[in-house]
């Protein structure tokens, strides 16, 4: 049986059992009130007939002769037309009235004058007046007894007895009793209507779930939520926070969101409509992470419940993606590094292979200066990490592709080798990225400037564009919605607020260095620490073109062949923005 049934059924018997209760205490309380009414009725008649001065008169005379009245003297007396009209006046059974000795002096039934009564008649005698339910010669009858007083006081010389017929005094019985019915079943009725409501209620409330199943639901989504690792909100259509995990929780920021209107939780406001369900699924910076939210309404049958968000912290995953990136960048160029290089190797077998061996020798001279490829990056011999250098050849390329030229500063300096490089080129590769999208955007020339330095075992990074500078320097690492765009510049999406945020992961730091403007591009640096191994390259190392300087035969040296890039100039103007 279903609970709503069980509760139904239970207020139902509940309340019939109230009002059975009850219909019996009014039903006692009916009847003690009749049986109240009957008894006062009787002593107030038989006051009246006691009082009476003829009643007194003859009842003394007779008490005071010593013989025993004579019935038939009695038969049409006084005092029986007396006793006779109150009775009839009364609608009683009887009005009987007895000298001292208990001898009737009337009675309703001539042929019991001159006799002594059937009941007792001491309590009269001795001056005190009874009400009682007895049976006597007329049946079981509420009567009262009422002594009889001379004329001129003393003893009781008689007593006068009133009585109504038990069927009497039960008249209005039934009329009570049908009332008393009707309000039972009015209020039965009632009850019942208001026990199906409460039913019809409770199962629109639960959705027509039982306890039971409640209980166990309650249980399941507590298990899934809160072992899930995405953030779960639960909103109802009156704009309440219902359910909100822990995850959620640390995700926004916020705390006790649970029984709170969405707009009293202080959320941005990006945030809050996507919550609100007025946008498409979106991933967008909240804090320092990168959160994506899914919302969805929730339905049961044709009835809108609410909405549930799902919060996913994409913060690692962007992370992740943009290392993939570099690495993919990195293939890339050696790739392209591994392709010339092998181009460059079969042109000097073929100039072997022809006999022309001075050229070849030049040829490997000059691939020995200049090394295996050309970047076409000035300044990128002084990157003595091999990593970081394909890494930059790459996005030279790129940059070159876009008619951005992408240099090294001569201010370079790494003395040690780059150990945790996914981060180092991670955030790199965010600032070249924004650089070269401002350069290209911009007025001619388009250059972007890299500087790597090393202190100690860290990492310092500037990129330098000639672009049109930064122009809200506080929206810069703004939270914002990420954005594919790849004609956009500085800030249009999660690049800078990313890059802060693995620098800062590792306590460092990404900040503007210039903001720039009025014709000057913007400077960005980026400190990330303990990126570097502690031990120092050798001198080779650190001058990578020096080691790769070889004599020719005969000792001379090859001619060198130093390749000094323009200063960076930054006259180009044009929308700029991170």
């Amino acid at each position: 049986m279903r609970f709503a049934t069980r509760t139904l059924l239970v207020q139902i018997a509940t309340m019939v059992a109230v009002v059975a209760v009850c219909t019996a205490v009014f039903a006692w309380l009916g009847i003690q009130q009749l049986r109240s009414e009957a008894d006062s009725s009787a002593l107030n008649i038989a006051r009246s007939v006691a009082e009476a001065p003829e009643v007194r008169e003859l009842v003394a005379e007779y008490s005071a002769d010593p013989g025993t009245p004579d019935a038939a003297s009695l038969r049409g007396g006084t005092l029986e037309r007396y006793a006779s009209d109150v009775t009839a006046r009364t609608e009683g059974l009887f009005v009987v009235i007895t000298d001292d000795h208990g001898i009737r002096l009337a009675h309703p039934d001539p042929d019991r004058l001159g006799e002594v009564v059937s009941t007792s008649f001491a309590d009269a005698l001795a001056g005190r007046e009874v009400v009682t339910w007895e049976t006597g010669t007329l049946g079981e009858s509420a009567r009262a007894k009422v002594p009889v007083y001379p004329p001129g006081g003393g003893d009781p010389v008689g007593e006068v007895s009133v009585g109504f017929e038990r069927a009497s005094v039960f008249d209005d019985l039934p009329a009570l009793l049908i009332g008393i019915g009707v309000a039972v079943v009015v209020a039965v009725g009632l009850g019942v209507a208001v026990a199906l409501l409460m039913r019809r209620r409770l199962e629109r409330l639960t959705l027509g779930l039982q306890p039971e199943e409640l209980v166990a639901l309650v249980q399941t989504q507590t298990a899934v939520l809160e072992s899930a690792d995405e953030g779960v909100v639960a909103i109802d259509d009156t704009g309440v926070v219902r359910v909100c995990t822990t995850t959620a929780e640390t995700l926004l920021g916020v705390s006790g969101a649970v029984g709170r209107r969405l707009d009293e939780l202080a959320l941005p406001v990006a945030v809050a409509s996507a919550l609100a369900g007025s946008g498409a699924p979106s991933g967008m910076p909240i804090g320092e992470r990168v959160v994506f939210v899914d919302v969805r309404p929730v339905r049961r049958g044709t009835r809108t419940l609410g909405r549930v968000a799902v919060l996913r912290d994409r913060t690692d995953v962007l992370a992740l993606s943009d290392r993939l990136d570099s690495v993919r960048a990195l293939g890339d160029a050696l790739r392209v590094q591994r392709h010339e290089n092998a181009n460059r190797v079969h042109a000097a077998v073929g100039l072997i292979d022809a006999g022309r061996t001075a050229e070849a020798r030049a040829f490997l001279a000059d691939l020995v200066d200049r090394g295996s490829v050309d970047w076409a990056v000035p300044g990128l011999d002084l990157v003595g990490d091999a990593m970081l250098g394909s890494f930059l050849g790459a996005k030279g390329l790129s940059a070159r592709e876009r008619g951005v030229a992408l240099r090294v500063s001569e201010d370079t300096w790494l003395p040690s080798t780059v150990a945790d490089v996914e981060d180092v080129v991670a955030v790199l590769g965010n600032l070249v990225d924004n650089a070269v999208s401002a350069a290209a955007s911009g007025g001619e020339p388009r250059e972007v400037e890299v500087a790597v330095l090393g202190d100690g075992a860290d990492v310092v990074l500037t990129v330098a564009d000639t672009g049109g500078g930064i122009a809200d320097v506080d929206a810069a690492f703004a939270p914002r919605e990420r954005t594919d765009d790849p004609a956009a510049v500085h800030g249009l999406g999660v690049g800078l607020p990313l890059s802060r945020e693995f620098a800062r992961r590792r306590g460092g730091d990404v900040w503007i260095v210039d903001a720039g403007g009025a014709g000057r591009g913007a400077v960005v640096a980026a400190r990330l620490p303990a990126c570097c191994t502690s031990a120092p390259r050798r001198r080779d190392d650190r001058y990578p073109r020096a080691r790769r300087r070889r004599r020719l035969p005969g000792g001379r040296a090859p001619p060198r062949r130093r390749r000094r890039a323009p200063r960076l100039r930054r006259p180009g103007t044009g929308p700029h923005g991170r």
